[in-house]
């Protein structure tokens, strides 16, 4: 009887994890046996792409199961449109609630609702300014100030929270949860990275993590409470803030790594060196990139990084424990995923933004609860997946039929429950927008043209940049790190040339997809076959002989002279 019921889903997804910063992804000296425990019960995905690797282009992907290309919200703060259907929209069709605890970074279309006369404040408005969730709470978890204001223009739940627990100022999330102190009882912000070695000057049962976990746990509790009867199966997309910068964690996470913890800096000299591509040399020249390059900054961030992910690690613990406590573990898929990864210094870079792979790889990992999942437990999957992938697992989990003239991912239901699949992709996708930052006016480039496009096959990454430049290219199998550009160099051999043209196929392949027409399904456009003479068009016909008599029998008999 329970494989008949609808099941839950619980979507975590981290902000900022390397897929190579767990141990069940075999980082050598951070363990994270919670996370761990879901990769035992379920299947760990190797070769796992984002859609673009940068916040809010990444998440409108994972949101809408469509490509940026698609959605168009190709970065932070760029609206998704209003039309746009989400996760919330598919499931709340099928009967399935769909809930947000923590970040979306979702901008909302202000001028497509004003355009619809619909307002944020209604029922429908609220779930297109919210992404198509439901908000049991909603922060974005970035409350930074500057000279024109904070970044973020929402309210901060969290920041309330902070001050009903008396925490001073009027932005505790920047003077408490992301700040130390000095001995001089000095603010040591954790903007600054030399701070990263502070405590958070924070009760760790009030930093970030552990308050967004209660938030889930307190969801569960009033689902506890409902009558059985008319409890509704849920979506929870239980999104952290963390280990995102700022790279600050409360005792005693903060102390429990040491620069002998941090894994050796993946670069050589010769990437940036003459001959190196313009648009990546650019990004290793800005800020971020010129900090990380300093060994004094990857000493400092990078121990203060694995305890924010060990803190995250343990509060996974807490809730699981919960969950098994309380009947949940049984009905609901968990999925634990992450919208990019952190350079670190490799390849002279800091954060994100550009596709090699610790930036552009996550981690997937998926349990189901469902006995269809016992023959796969504990394995790993090495096919290529994509985010957007996650849309349509979803869906088929509730054993309902996928929209793929809307969702341009494909189910990894097979995957988990050892079935046959046929055709699977050939290549991953992502892209980035990188208009809104200083380099097309350093590099002359429009800023319709300050795009990037990667086409990965599982072993050659082809990155192609429009504009006019040459395209960067890696073998990941005999080049792992992915340190010998292939493809900008002035020397490119027949055999290089051979697999750039079979790249750029595929990237003219997926750019002929047919992703506007998602109003009909395929079916619904082959039932409307041969119905025209039906519905009164009769084109081509000489003397209605052609055709059936009933299909013009309106166009026959006496008329009225004028």
């Amino acid at each position: 009887m329970k494989e008949k019921l609808k099941k839950n889903i619980l979507f975590i997804m981290f902000d900022q994890l390397r897929f190579d910063y767990l141990s069940c992804y075999g980082h050598p000296t951070l363990h994270t046996p919670n996370i761990d425990s879901i990769a035992k019960k379920g299947v760990k995905f190797t070769n796992a792409y984002v859609q673009s690797p940068v916040c809010g282009a990444s998440r409108m992907s994972y949101y809408t199961g469509r490509y940026v290309h698609s959605h168009g919200a190709a970065y932070n703060n760029f609206p998704l449109k209003v039309g746009e259907q989400t996760l919330g929209d598919h499931l709340r069709k099928i009967g399935v609630d769909t809930w947000l605890i923590g970040k979306t970074h979702m901008k909302v279309d202000s001028d497509g609702l004003n355009r619809l006369g619909i307002k944020q404040d209604s029922v429908i408005g609220a779930r297109i300014a919210e992404c198509g969730f439901d908000i049991f709470v909603r922060d974005d978890g970035l409350w930074a100030e500057g000279p024109d204001g904070f970044y973020c223009d929402l309210d901060s739940p969290y920041n309330e929270y902070l001050k009903s627990r008396g925490y001073s100022g009027e932005n505790p999330w920047a003077s408490h949860a992301n700040a130390g102190l000095t001995d001089e009882e000095e603010l040591a912000s954790g903007w600054f990275m030399q701070n990263a070695r502070l405590p958070a000057n924070i009760h760790e049962s009030d930093s970030e993590t552990p308050w967004l976990t209660t938030q889930m746990i307190n969801f569960l509790k009033l689902e506890n409470e409902k009558d059985p009867n008319k409890r509704k199966p849920w979506l929870v997309h239980l999104s952290y803030i963390k280990p995102h910068w700022p790279y600050i964690v409360p005792a005693p996470y903060h102390s429990m790594y040491n620069p002998e913890d941090i894994l050796p800096a993946v670069r050589k000299e010769s990437e940036t060196g003459q001959g190196a591509h313009p648009i990546y040399k650019a990004f290793t020249e800005n800020i971020i990139g010129k900090a990380f390059q300093k060994d004094e900054v990857r000493k400092e961030v990078i121990p203060a990084y694995m305890g924010l992910i060990k803190q995250c690690d343990d509060q996974m613990g807490r809730l699981f424990k919960y969950m098994e406590n309380n009947g949940f573990k049984e009905n609901t898929m968990i999925v634990i995923c992450s919208d990019h990864g952190d350079y670190l210094g490799d390849h002279w870079l800091g954060e994100k933004d550009l596709f090699h792979e610790p930036s552009v790889k996550t981690p997937l990992i998926i349990y189901d609860p469902s006995s269809n999942a016992d023959a796969t437990r504990g394995t790993t999957n090495n096919e290529l997946v994509e985010s957007i992938d996650l849309a349509a697992t979803f869906i088929a989990y509730q054993k309902e039929l996928i929209p793929n003239h809307i969702l341009e991912g494909r189910s990894l239901l097979p995957f988990l429950n050892n079935s046959q699949i046929e055709n699977w992709r050939k290549f991953v996708v992502s892209e980035y927008d990188y208009s809104t930052s200083g380099i097309p006016e350093k590099l002359n480039v429009a800023t319709k043209d300050a795009r990037l496009f990667m086409i990965f096959d599982g072993r050659y990454k082809l990155i192609h940049a429009q504009g006019g430049f040459l395209p960067m290219l890696f073998d990941l199998k005999n080049d792992p790190k992915e340190l010998n550009d292939l493809g900008s160099g002035k020397d490119i051999n027949e055999e290089i040339k051979k697999h750039l043209d079979r790249l750029y196929g595929y990237l003219a392949e997926w750019a002929r997809r047919s992703s506007q027409r998602n109003t009909l399904s395929d079916r619904e456009i082959e039932l409307m076959r041969g119905k025209g003479p039906s519905r009164g068009i009769t084109l081509g016909l000489f003397d209605g002989t052609e055709i059936d008599q009933k299909f013009h029998v309106k166009y026959r008999g006496k008329g009225t002279r004028i």
